[in-house]
């Protein structure tokens, strides 16, 4: 059997800034909170949890002056007013490619302009850039949300979730392109999430089958897994546990790939028990 390594996988850099800066807070003061999971990883969030991070979903669940992390998908602009307010510390681990996305939209909305998120809704990225433009964006998943697209304002500005698949965002800008005067593009996908997709893209197209590691609820894993899926059969698993390896004695090439929140270790123990086969 035969077995390559995607290109690009694994910790991408805003996801191992913000692991390093919560672990250094963790060493200098075992009591800090995050506001949400670190990341989109239960096991790797556990390690955190285990050294004294506190996972909460909203800052009344902490104490005033308490000392609050700030995870890579970046959060709504009120979070930092009432942050202040409550003379709580901030360590912002926002990634800066999503900040880039949130002084677009925050620019852009003050000017005037309507926002246009190409993202999923409900992904805590788009919710906090969302945040940043008063919550009134347009937020568009797929092709068909063009169908419920208003056109009675004047110019509007479009941004992407950093882990968008860019062939979906193609598809729905040259849409917008047609369907709208003045706009304003910006593809915010950030450069490893492009890199990463297309050495799996590549990858899923040599290989007999491939397993995709990753978060169950990760945004890029799910989009890894669905890129790979168009070109062979395609295993998403979290860890070893939930891989079936006799499955995989029928092929000769297997590629594997990660997503950007999967810890180093993780990808070792699936590399070496399939190696082992």
């Amino acid at each position: 059997m035969k077995i390559k390594i995607a290109s690009y996988a694994g910790f991408c850099f805003g996801v191992e800034r913000a692991m390093d800066m919560a672990w250094n807070k963790l060493e200098e003061n075992s009591k800090v909170y995050s506001l949400g999971p670190l990341i989109h990883n239960r096991q790797a969030v556990k390690k955190y949890e285990d050294k004294g991070l506190k996972v909460i979903e909203s800052l009344e669940e902490a104490n005033d002056n308490s000392k609050i992390i700030i995870r890579s998908h970046g959060v709504p602009l009120k979070v930092y007013e009432e942050s202040k307010e409550k003379g709580m510390e901030i360590i912002d681990a926002t990634c800066p490619f999503v900040k880039k996305i949130q002084d677009i939209a925050n620019k852009y909305y003050n000017k005037g302009y309507k926002i246009i998120i190409i993202g999923d809704s409900s992904h805590p990225e788009v919710i906090g850039i969302n945040g940043w433009c008063n919550n009134e964006a347009i937020i568009v998943k797929n092709i068909e949300d063009l169908d419920n697209i208003h056109r009675n304002y004047k110019k509007y500005c479009v941004v992407a979730q950093t882990t968008m698949n860019l062939k979906v965002y193609e598809e729905i800008t040259k849409k917008l392109n047609e369907i709208l005067d003045n706009v304003e593009f910006y593809n915010t996908i950030c450069s490893a999430t492009r890199e990463r997709q297309k050495a799996a893209r590549d990858l899923s197209k040599e290989v007999d089958a491939m397993i995709v590691i990753g978060g169950k609820h990760s945004s890029n894993t799910q989009k890894l897994v669905q890129i790979c899926s168009e070109n062979t059969i395609t295993y998403h698993v979290e860890t070893i546990d939930d891989l079936e390896l006799d499955k995989l004695k029928k092929y000769s090439f297997i590629g594997i790939t990660a997503g950007a929140s999967t810890p180093k270790w993780i990808i070792e123990e699936v590399v070496s028990s399939v190696e082992k086969l």
